[in-house]
């Protein structure tokens, strides 16, 4: 926790009964807006709006995974200076979503590369002259096709490339001694996912992403998720992996079978639960529903 957060807060519990209620939201609001969390090896997670950051600390420089929004990675670029006045090496995007990547510019000179999938890097350009907002953008300067890798000081890096998931551009990055994988939005933990068609997302293959997942790292890797229905369990072991991985195969069961009964999209897209599942909680079922649908029917 940061000091100044550990002050302010501190200070909030022991005033509380002396403040009025404006006063005390008012001081609330005056707090860090976001959650530093060492893990292990130098390796840690940034919360605040958007997907979970990770980065790297050790002597030699500094590694980013992802960067949410420019806000938010100014509120991490001032936190890292904190604690190093070492360089940020590498920024690298798990894919090309806003709430992961969106926050890139605020790097700019800051980083000394970026680093994603080639179909990722793709991927943000679309986007980017979609929206007319290239200016507003800092692309991977480094691509990849199946894997990449590097060191920073004691530390190796690498990326790794499934398949096609969530986009057709997700990478996992594994820091190989502290032995923590983050997995960007191949894992949304106990909440519904979003299922990207429009850049290349596939159900079917996703199943076998996370297959080649637990086959590649072993019981003792940390794995970090890009988003959780509870944002404190936003790490976690391969059981979720499996859970995970548990709900798409039923989702694609389940999704089969009201296909071949005749079913329109209309109609299963009213289902409130997918048969077998427990895991998943909150809103949003329909995103994956739908995208099953349109890619089995295809």
């Amino acid at each position: 926790m940061q000091r100044r957060h550990f002050i302010q807060t501190t200070a909030l519990s022991l005033g509380a009964t002396l403040l009025t209620g404006k006063e005390l939201l008012a001081g609330i609001l005056a707090e860090d807006p976001y959650k530093m969390k060492d893990l292990r090896g130098g390796v840690g997670i940034f919360t605040e709006r958007g997907g979970t950051i990770a980065y790297l600390i050790n002597k030699q420089g500094m590694v980013v995974v992802d960067s949410q929004f420019p806000e938010q990675s100014q509120h991490l670029i001032a936190a890292l200076k904190e604690r190093s006045d070492k360089p940020v090496k590498y920024l690298l995007n798990t894919h090309h979503h806003g709430d992961h990547s969106g926050g890139n510019i605020a790097f700019k000179g800051v980083a000394e590369h970026v680093v994603a999938h080639q179909n990722s890097l793709k991927n943000q350009k679309d986007t980017a002259q979609k929206q007319n907002s290239v200016e507003k953008q800092l692309f991977p300067d480094l691509t990849f096709t199946d894997s990449w890798k590097q060191k920073v000081g004691g530390e190796s890096i690498r990326m790794h490339y499934f398949g096609p998931g969530h986009t057709n551009g997700d990478s996992i990055i594994h820091f190989e001694n502290a032995n923590v994988a983050h997995m960007g939005d191949l894992l949304f933990n106990g909440r519904y996912p979003f299922v990207d068609m429009t850049a290349g997302a596939s159900v079917v293959s996703w199943v076998k992403v996370l297959d080649k997942t637990l086959l590649t790292f072993d019981n003792k890797t940390l794995f970090v998720f890009g988003h959780a229905f509870d944002p404190e369990k936003v790490t976690g072991s391969k059981e979720e992996i499996k859970l995970f991985k548990d709900y798409l195969e039923k989702l694609i069961t389940f999704v089969n079978s009201e296909i071949k009964a005749g079913k329109s999209k209309e109609e299963v897209l009213k289902a409130t639960s997918v048969p077998g599942v427990t895991y998943m909680q909150g809103q949003g079922i329909e995103r994956s529903i739908g995208a099953a649908y349109d890619e089995l029917s295809a």
